[in-house]
């Protein structure tokens, strides 16, 4: 491990819960890499606590920025100085910068990681049917990212209905022509499936969608990394689909991420508004 000074940066994730992240073992070989002094460090925030740690941390003046992920990404929001047109636009934060003068600045990078990662993998969401569960906020991030690429069709499924209206009449706001749905467990007829919820994190949760439906010519994605081979994964593969893991969702973010904590932009990103 590489020594740690009163000149180090500091970075944190702050998440609930905390066990499964992998973005801090990713930023750190990534700075190393780079030669940069900064260290990232996993913060277990509940949130209950959510709004008193994020008010401490803008006090630490050698903290650079933080990334937070399940269940903050909505609540963080509320909580930034500014947003990036692209945060705003979806409703949600992942990545934040501090500024000097200890005010935060948000932006949402998921959307844009998972595109970036199916393409990696060789799966070019252009003219595709995609059936996304899930309408928080990396759900959102992924939906506004996989219209951007040009799918031909979006079905949204979630429990709470109200939400994926919400969704798609923003979505609508940015590309009125695309063609947006309501859905419901039933992901047939989509070429891609995208498990955008956080059930598969814990061994007892429930699965996202039917996958008694799911036919071998579909791809079935994930954006959860551990367990690497979630429950939805294994039924998927059981039924012949492709499956596409959540991990390079992150890989492709990483770059991304450190920029913006360290800097307050990415090349190509949008300026705060």
């Amino acid at each position: 491990m590489k020594d740690i000074t009163g000149n180090t940066k500091v970075f944190g994730i702050l998440a609930d819960p905390i066990h499964h992240v992998k973005t801090p073992q990713r930023i750190n070989s990534y700075l190393n890499a780079e030669g940069f002094d900064g260290v990232m460090i996993p913060i277990h925030v509940s949130s209950n606590e959510l709004k008193v740690v994020v008010h401490g941390l803008r006090a630490i003046n050698n903290l650079a920025g933080f990334v937070v992920t399940v269940p903050h990404k909505t609540a963080m929001v509320d909580l930034c100085d500014d947003l990036t047109a692209e945060a705003r636009l979806i409703g949600a934060v992942n990545v934040i910068h501090r500024m000097q003068d200890g005010r935060l600045l948000g932006t949402m990078l998921d959307g844009e990681g998972f595109v970036a990662g199916l393409r990696a993998e060789g799966i070019d969401p252009q003219g595709l049917s995609a059936y996304v569960a899930g309408a928080g906020g990396a759900a959102s991030a992924i939906c506004f990212a996989l219209v951007r690429a040009g799918v031909k069709r979006l079905t949204i499924a979630n429990r709470t209905t109200d939400k994926v209206v919400q969704l798609i009449e923003r979505i609508q706001t940015m590309t009125p022509s695309v063609e947006l749905s309501i859905g419901s467990p039933d992901a047939s007829g989509n070429d891609l499936v995208v498990n955008a919820t956080s059930l598969g994190l814990r061994f007892d949760d429930a699965l996202p969608l039917d996958v008694l439906l799911l036919k071998p010519n579909q791809v079935v994605a994930e954006i959860i990394m551990q367990p690497v081979e979630t429950p939805l994964l294994k039924a998927a593969a059981a039924k012949g689909c492709r499956i596409h893991f959540g991990a390079p969702m992150l890989t492709s973010q990483i770059p991304l991420m450190s920029n913006f904590m360290r800097y307050g932009h990415i090349e190509g990103a949008n300026n705060a508004a």
